[in-house]
């Protein structure tokens, strides 16, 4: 959807802390697609928890959010701008939607 309205990206670049999916070098911006349950997202997906092992979970998903906000951080003061997109987001939004959210980022 980006590619085909112009820009040009790398993805995932192991350089950058957390390896961002989408990479604007010369923009400075970072762009997170991230799955709703690994990443404990706020929505039906990203709250479930399995029922067996609940401690071994909690503490991968605590782990989980800790090294994203830590990646986050990271790239904020080398200077980057991040946005994360849900997977939920993805799925539910039209793509028209999704990509006007994705330029407003690109493009401030």
């Amino acid at each position: 959807m980006l590619f085909s309205s112009g820009y040009r990206y790398r993805l995932h670049d192991g350089k950058l802390p957390g390896n961002p999916d989408l990479v604007f070098a010369s923009r400075k911006k970072a762009i997170f697609v991230n799955g709703c349950y690994w990443h404990r997202h706020n929505c039906s997906k990203g709250r479930s928890t399995p029922k067996t092992r609940e401690d071994f979970w909690k503490d991968k998903f605590e782990a989980n959010i800790q090294r994203d906000a830590r990646n986050k951080k990271y790239l904020k003061k080398m200077g980057w701008d991040v946005l994360v997109v849900w997977e939920c987001q993805i799925k539910r939004s039209k793509e028209d939607f999704l990509l006007v959210k994705l330029i407003g980022f690109l493009e401030h």
